[in-house]
């Protein structure tokens, strides 16, 4: 069951933008094998979008608490859902 694909829809909060939080995002959903995309939100927020192994995303959400290090991330809420299945790569939204 660790294997079958999921899908969260992801918020961030705090002073995370201008600081290379989607490339830091990017980056780490690269390594962790996620799909989806990251943008800047007109509210502050980030925002993501991941496929992958639960546990993979799960890491994800939980490394980006950290995020890069002129951040500081208030809060990371993630809406689980059922994969969309049409992205195939990690890309960094405008």
């Amino acid at each position: 069951m660790t294997n079958s694909k999921v899908a969260a829809h992801i918020l961030v909060h705090g002073r995370v933008q201008g600081v290379g939080y989607r490339f830091f995002a990017q980056d780490l959903a690269e390594s962790l094998g996620l799909v989806g995309w990251v943008r800047n939100c007109p509210d502050g927020t980030v925002e993501c979008y991941v496929e992958g192994s639960r546990p993979a995303i799960e890491d994800f959400i939980q490394r980006l608490e950290d995020g890069p290090s002129m951040a500081h991330v208030e809060s990371v809420s993630a809406d689980w859902q059922a994969p969309q299945g049409v992205h195939t790569s990690f890309s960094i939204s405008v």
